[in-house]
Parts: C-alpha cells; structure tokens; sequence
C-alpha cells in the first residue's frame, strides 16, 4: 500500500512472535457532520498482546523459519476475516513485487513478513486462505501477494465499499477517520520498500495499515447493511478479486512524451531502441527506470537525434544517474534507431475508441446517444449516492453508444452490457436507462438543433 495515503495515532503492539504490545490508546476525535467519536483501540492492543511479550512497542519482521511456523500458528488459532496489505517499492525498483506484508487477525495478532527473505509464502495461504480477507483498495496488492503465493478466495475491500457508499474521500486515513474517529498521520506513502533493514517508524507505518482494517471493515458492512447495497458490494468484491491481468501494453515505448506525434519513423525508431536499452538495464538492475535516465531526457534525446557520441555526451536535457555513466548503452541504442530499416509505423491499430471530440464528425449518431444518455446516467448515480464511475464505467458507456445492439431493446442492452463486462447490479440499474434515452437521442438532438431546449 505505499501509494495510498494514511498513519498514525494508533497502539504500538506486537508484529512478531516474541515482541509486545502497549496498552490502550485513546484516539484522536474527528469534527465535522458525520464524524465518528472518540474511540479507544484497546480490541486491536488485547489482539497484538496476543502475540507474546518481550521489548515494548518494537516492531519485528518475520524473516526466519523458526518465526514463520509460529506465526503460522497463531494465525491458525485466531478467528473471523484476516486483514492483509502489502508494501512496495515503486518508483524505485523494476518490479511491483512486495518487499512487506502485513497480516492481521483477531486473536491472533498482527504479523510483518518479509517475502524476501522467507520466499514462498504458501503456508500461510494455507492457513489463511479460506477466510475472508479485508484490503483497503485491493486492486493495488493482488498481483504481488498472487506472486509469492498468497491468493484470496474472498475479499472485502473497504476502499471500493466506500466508493459504494458515497464518500468523498475514500483513502484509508479518511475512511478510518470517519468511521473510528482515529487520526492516521501521512508518513513513508513513498518510502523504498527494499531497504534493509526497514525502520522502526516505517514498520509502525505498516503495521497500522492493518491493525485497524477488521474494525473498520465492520463498520463499513453495517453501512452497506443499511444503504442495502450489501449485493452490489459482494458483486464487486467478487468482479475484482476475478479480474483478469491487464494485457501487456502494446509498443509501450510510444508512450514517451512526443513520440507519439512524430512524423518520421526513423526518429520513432529511435524512440523504440532508446527505450528498449533503457528498459533492459533497469530490469537487470531491478531499478526504476525513470531513476536511470527519466522520460523527458529520453525525449530530448529523440528529438535532437545526434549524430555523434559527443554530441549525446553535450546535451544539457540529457539528464539522468546513469545518463553519462552508460553513454556507451544510450548512444549503441540511437545508431541502431537511425540504422534500423524495420521502421515501426506511425501509428498502431487499437480497438480503442476515438476521443471524444471526435465522435461529431467520425460517428455523428453515437455522439448524440452519447451526449443524451450520459447526464441520465450520471443522475442516476448521485441519486443512488455513488460515482457514476462505479454505477456504470465510462469507457463501457462510450463503447456501447458507439455500437449500440439491434434490436435497440431493454434486453439486448442488457445482453450487451453483461458481453462487455457489467455486474448483473449495474445491469439491472442502467439497462432500461440506456435503451429508453437511445430510443429517445435523435429527436432530442433535433431539438437541440432547432433551438429547443
């Protein structure tokens, strides 16, 4: 979780067997409509005590074998959901793997382990793999917990439950706050993951990531309970938890700043066997890449496209640690570009749509069902006291006014829906709702035409 924001004024307790916990602490109270009162944490401290006792308030990696099992066994004697998060180290590593993973039960403590060290975790997927695991944003950690073996089979995601519910702010101190009244401090968000050995204040920093998520996974259910959207939540918990990886990017060098808009394939070319020796190096080094030479010098590189190493070498924009340090890399990469006679083309064919702006001129009809129905939808979704992201996504909204079904019926929507990846919820919810103002698009827009309001 080191790209959401979050911390603070909770207990200090145990994360490893053989460490401690200190004892209840009051939480600072929030203002405001709907703030939660002050509220102590003393379940979370009697579950971290849970642990064992040893020096107060240290935070303790789990990075052996021998402290591994006894995890393991805690764990196996607690109850009810497991509390999961992970930490990485973007903008510093190659990878997303997870450099920390804190895990939380009642009962059972809450336990940090370094999956470097310890490798494989499927033990603990067997422990605590049937259980319902809580996550703030799960979409965020999935992969790398999926990748040292650690895999749900349920989820409850708090951060996607408070989408649901309407609120403005659904980061997990904002979230905490709200709900338990306590105050977490924004600290270490953006902190390298990889460092060994990890502070004690980053391992606090971490450990409060989870401490507090049962507690405030309950007081979420109780909303959702209330607002009756318990179905819809379990929908997408399930559609999240199911999604499948995203599909590798296609020529992922175009995405450096301008070449895009070149006109001359040598030069993309250049722009290809820049990137691709940047990207290898960092891969090797399991560095960032924009650490190594970022984007914008890279840029710079293509668009001036020297003709000397020297000339590379003076370039003040060519920035970066290892911009001089691998010349040699950097300069090989553009005579191969400007060599290169497999040219890539200008432009690659994607099944995306245009942009909007375009829609008048390309799809005139689709503009007008778009222009229609979009304000209904979005109606519908404040009435329902939720982003109209999460009642009906953008791009499904804009795929299915560009190609409409034939017959325009409330089940063909429906069906259409349903084929491009909508949750039976959103279904029900949108599918008359799209039929009846496609229906209605063309006279409207004749109106509008004509003056008509």
């Amino acid at each position: 979780m080191a790209e959401r924001s979050r911390r603070a004024s909770a207990p200090a307790g145990n994360t490893a067997p053989g460490s401690a916990t200190t004892p209840e602490v009051a939480a600072t109270p929030t203002s405001g409509a709907g703030a939660a009162p002050v509220v102590s944490v003393s379940a979370t401290a009697a579950a971290i005590a849970a642990v064992g006792s040893a020096e107060a308030g240290s935070r303790r990696v789990i990075d052996t074998p021998r402290a591994y099992a006894e995890s393991l066994s805690l764990l196996a004697a607690g109850h009810g959901p497991v509390a999961v998060d992970a930490e990485r180290a973007s903008g510093y590593r190659y990878s997303q793997r997870a450099y920390l993973i804190q895990v939380f039960r009642r009962d059972a403590g809450m336990f940090l382990y370094d999956p470097i060290a310890l490798g494989s975790l499927h033990e603990l997927q067997a422990v605590i793999g049937d259980a319902e695991w809580v996550l703030h944003a799960a979409s965020q950690d999935l992969a790398c917990l999926r990748e040292v073996g650690l895999d749900p089979s349920q989820i409850f995601d708090t951060e996607l439950a408070a989408r649901l519910l309407g609120m403005p702010r659904v980061g997990l101190g904002s979230v905490v706050e709200n709900l338990l009244g306590i105050h977490l401090a924004k600290e270490h968000s953006a902190a390298d993951w990889s460092t060994r050995p990890l502070p004690q204040s980053w391992l606090e920093y971490a450990a409060l990531d989870v401490e507090l998520l049962v507690d405030l996974r309950d007081e979420v259910e109780k909303l959702l309970i209330a607002a009756g959207k318990t179905e819809i939540a379990r929908q997408e918990f399930a559609a999240e938890l199911n999604k499948p990886a995203p599909a590798a990017k296609i020529d992922p060098w175009r995405k450096l700043s301008g070449a895009p808009s070149a006109r001359n394939r040598q030069i993309l070319a250049v722009a290809r066997e820049l990137w691709t020796a940047r990207d290898t190096l960092a891969r090797r080094r399991d560095v960032a890449p924009g650490r190594l030479v970022p984007d914008a010098a890279l840029q710079a590189a293509v668009k001036a496209n020297p003709k000397t190493r020297a000339q590379l070498a003076g370039m003040r924009a060519f920035t970066g640690r290892a911009s001089r340090t691998e010349l040699n890399t950097w300069w090989s990469a553009i005579e191969r570009g400007q060599n290169e006679t497999d040219l890539p083309p200008l432009r690659i064919h994607t099944d995306t749509l245009p942009p909007i702006r375009a829609w008048a001129e390309k799809n005139p009809e689709a503009d007008h069902r778009l222009r229609v129905t979009r304000p209904r939808v979005v109606a519908h979704a404040e009435a329902r006291e939720m982003p109209v992201e999460n009642l009906l996504t953008p791009e499904l909204l804009r795929r299915i006014a560009w190609h409409p079904p034939v017959p325009l019926t409330t089940e063909a929507v429906a069906d259409q829906l349903a084929a491009l990846g909508a949750r039976p919820w959103q279904v029900e919810e949108t599918a008359q709702l799209i039929r009846d103002a496609f229906v209605e698009a063309p006279q409207i827009v004749l109106e509008d035409d004509g003056g008509a309001s």
